[in-house]
């Protein structure tokens, strides 16, 4: 958590044995937008340290499949995991891995941020835009999508990229996002036939 002091999610996240806050962000839009069940197949790209896909493997139950990508595999969890950058897997790769078409793709990815606020949207833009290229090709019709977006001048070009794949497309800022931070959640749903 570097200098920051630690909030009520941090705490939380302790507590509850998971490994960020960040997956409370994903338990609101989970209860908002009841977007996991079990049995589905989920992808979650930028897995790593783990907390959304310990969150959503407690969703799809035994039955379900995840398939996890990111340049660090997360611990001790079950599930399928690629350590590998998101620009390099295949949707081939994830379909064969899921065993079929995935229900829901996850994105928590965000860069490194440098404090240079035009140049971490824009690289943060990069990794949303690349979430949303591998939901459109993995994703089956009447799917689910949530990317982390930091807003900025390329934020309401990519909201109406991702219109054109999925029915629905919200904004969504979680109770668990800091209050300091640009960061939303583009939740689309209905994936659109083709």
């Amino acid at each position: 958590m570097g200098d920051r002091r630690e909030d009520r999610f941090g705490k939380m996240a302790r507590e509850d044995g998971f490994e960020a806050r960040s997956v409370y962000k994903l338990e609101e839009i989970q209860k908002k937008h009841r977007l996991i069940s079990g049995g589905m197949r989920v992808v979650d790209l930028g897995c790593h340290p783990g907390s959304w896909s310990r969150y959503a493997l407690d969703l799809i139950g035994e039955r379900g499949r995840l398939v996890g990508v990111d340049t660090k595999t997360p611990p001790g969890l079950r599930g399928v995991f690629l350590t590998e950058s998101v620009f390099d897997v295949t949707p081939e790769r994830l379909l064969e891995a899921l065993g079929g078409p995935a229900d829901v793709v996850l994105s928590d990815m965000a860069p490194s941020t440098t404090g240079d606020r035009a140049g971490d949207h824009y690289r943060q833009i990069e990794l949303a835009r690349q979430a949303l290229t591998i939901a459109l090709a993995v994703v089956r019709p009447g799917g689910s999508f949530v990317c982390k977006v930091f807003e900025g001048g390329e934020a309401a070009a990519f909201v109406n990229e991702a219109r054109a794949g999925f029915g629905t497309v919200r904004r969504v800022r979680p109770e668990a996002v800091r209050k300091e931070s640009r960061e939303w959640f583009l939740v689309g749903t209905a994936r659109r036939n083709g």
